[in-house]
């Protein structure tokens, strides 16, 4: 049996910018190769992400519906993990594939329809963005030495001394006591 998927997908821009209609074919020869048919796949949008992936700041959208058995899925979902050019992917069953949806799809298959470059704006900068943030560089040369002491014996958390000890304990008979007291 068949399911209408809707599936999202973010598309590197690096690929984008090389040809988009190529770019557009990894993922619905994707689709095809694992039993899908396809009814729309149409570039969404182009836009900044929320946080980077793949030192990437910048994806590419495309939407797509389509059908396919549900024993094909995980294979299509493995191998699309598995692609460098497909940043992230999603699919979610829908019960029938919106009515404006095929006319978006169908104006994109026209001559006319220029995609639009994307920015430049997409490798992710290695200088930490304000004075307070440590580098990665910087974070591993701390954990690096932090090892260093590890092997060497040394502990990299304070011990605590017998008067923070004593201060503990002294806390805890007073908790103690409250609570027998309330007992009563």
């Amino acid at each position: 049996m068949t399911t209408i998927y809707e599936g999202m997908f973010l598309i590197d821009n690096a690929a984008v910018r090389e040809d988009w209609n190529a770019a557009k074919t990894i993922i619905t020869g994707t689709l095809e190769k694992h039993g899908a048919t396809i009814h729309t796949a149409r570039r969404w949008d182009e836009r900044r992400l929320a946080y980077p992936i793949k030192k990437r700041n910048r994806a590419t959208f495309l939407l797509t519906y389509f059908e396919i058995p549900g024993e094909n899925v995980p294979a299509m979902r493995r191998e699309f993990e598995l692609n460098d050019t497909v940043l992230r992917n999603l699919q979610i069953a829908v019960d029938a594939i919106p009515e404006s949806e095929t006319e978006l799809a169908q104006a994109e298959l026209s001559d006319d329809f220029v995609v639009p470059a994307p920015p430049e704006d997409d490798a992710v900068d290695e200088k930490p963005s304000e004075e307070g943030e440590e580098s990665s560089e910087d974070g591993e040369k701390a954990k690096a030495e932090g090892d260093e002491k590890k092997s060497e014996g040394e502990s990299s958390e304070e011990k605590p001394s017998e008067e923070t000890k004593a201060e503990a304990d002294d806390e805890t008979k007073q908790k103690e006591g409250a609570a027998a007291s309330e007992e009563n």
